[in-house]
């Protein structure tokens, strides 16, 4: 018989393990030393302890699943108790054990885990269901579909939740972002309409722009031009693929008009360059006429200068202003004085100013006798009210007197 401290071998060749419930039978053994026997068992026992060591390394420091943690430790459960090995089978038990509390403890952190990162993952998908309502009423079509793309790609990378509540925000995206496209589609729909309408508006414009490019007739065709850019920047923009060629066209027609224009007006211009210079010779000639002396001689004198002006014709239109006042200026200094000559020489005017003349004088010979007698009457009160009276009427009488000079008179 051969035993050690966890087991023996009758000579039966029956192998025991001690256990705290006493003997328990392992097996037979015939086939070889009853050292042998305790030896192939004790192998046998330490294969279960590599087994449970590598299990703990697994569930200690891998992502293993508590069911299948939980599964391995029944199996070599059912080897322990099953008693087919020599060793210290309570101390297997014991680390079992210990393992299961383990593995609850697990299971109950990746619980708690699992609804926090379910919270989290609500939470993340209740902010991209209200982005995604606000941005479906956005008019920021290029930016707001975009952003609903991105939220979209954010969305499949979040855990699902519960169904019911995965299903029910996920239709409240799912809408926002269709609400969205339905807005976005009308709004372009609207705008290839408005654009459509911008290029029949802007065909009209240019087949005009077109048919008066030729015309010759400046000033009014030039006015409708510059109509046709108004209308032209009021009907707004044509689809990208037509609203260049129709501009092109437009503005073509306008280049041509313009440049014939030009031409005509610098080959003028070139031609008035020499009427502005006789014209400046002709107001220096006029201006010498200032200040006016006999003024029958004078106003012959600028007769005959402005007949010789007025056949000379136009000037260039930028110098026409300054030339032309030289020549107004020395005509209104005749004016002026003709004004005076006949004011001056007019019998009725003369006539009047005669008269008033000689009422003011009367007057103020008058009040100087009234004056004179109510002072020789010791009335001082009303010669001074009568002597202010005096010189108004002698104010009035030197203004009369100085116009009758104006008369020779």
């Amino acid at each position: 018989m051969s035993s050690d401290p966890w087991g023996r071998v009758d000579e039966t060749g029956t192998v025991y393990v001690r256990t705290a419930d006493g003997e328990q039978v392992v097996g037979s053994w015939a086939a070889g030393s009853p050292e042998e026997a305790l030896a192939y068992f004790e192998r046998k026992y330490e294969g279960l302890v590599v087994e449970i060591g590598l299990l703990e390394k697994r569930v200690r420091t891998t992502d293993l699943s508590a069911k299948d943690a939980q599964a391995a430790i029944d199996h070599l459960r059912e080897q322990v108790d099953a008693h087919h090995a020599v060793g210290d089978l309570a101390a297997l038990r014991g680390r079992l054990d210990k393992l299961v509390e383990t593995v609850e403890a697990r299971r109950e952190e990746r619980k708690v885990q699992r609804a926090k990162q379910s919270d989290e993952a609500r939470k993340a998908k209740e902010d991209l269901v209200a982005e995604a309502e606000q941005l479906a009423q956005s008019d920021q079509w290029r930016a707001a579909g975009e952003r609903l793309r991105a939220l979209v790609d954010t969305w499949k990378g979040l855990p699902r939740l519960d169904r019911k509540s995965d299903d029910e925000l996920w239709h409240r995206f799912s809408h926002a972002r269709s609400a969205f496209s339905k807005r976005r589609k009308a709004h372009f729909a609207q705008l290839d309409a408005q654009r459509e309408d911008a290029r029949r508006i802007k065909e009209r414009l240019v087949a005009e722009a077109e048919s008066l490019s030729g015309s010759t007739d400046w000033g009014p065709t030039a006015a409708r031009y510059r109509d046709l850019m108004s209308e032209w920047k009021a009907a707004g923009r044509a689809q990208r693929e037509h609203e260049d060629d129709l501009w092109n066209r437009f503005r073509g027609a306008q280049d041509v008009f313009f440049a014939a224009r030009s031409s005509v007006f610098a080959e003028r211009d070139a031609e008035q360059a020499e009427n502005l210079k006789l014209k400046e010779e002709l107001a220096e000639e006029a201006e010498k006429l200032l200040p006016i002396g006999e003024l029958k001689a004078t106003r012959a004198a600028f007769r005959s200068i402005n007949e010789r002006w007025e056949a000379i014709g136009h000037v260039p239109r930028d110098a026409r202003p300054k030339v032309e006042g030289r020549m107004h200026t020395v005509e209104r200094a005749i004016q002026e004085a003709e004004e005076a000559e006949w004011r001056r020489t007019n019998p009725e005017a003369r006539a009047r100013a005669e008269g008033l003349t000689g009422q003011l004088q009367a007057a103020v010979d008058k009040l100087g006798a009234q004056i004179e007698q109510a002072r020789a009457q010791g009335n001082n009160s009303r010669a001074d009210k009568l002597q202010k009276e005096l010189e108004g009427r002698q104010a009035l009488l030197d203004q009369a007197l100085k116009g009758l000079q104006e008369f020779g008179g």
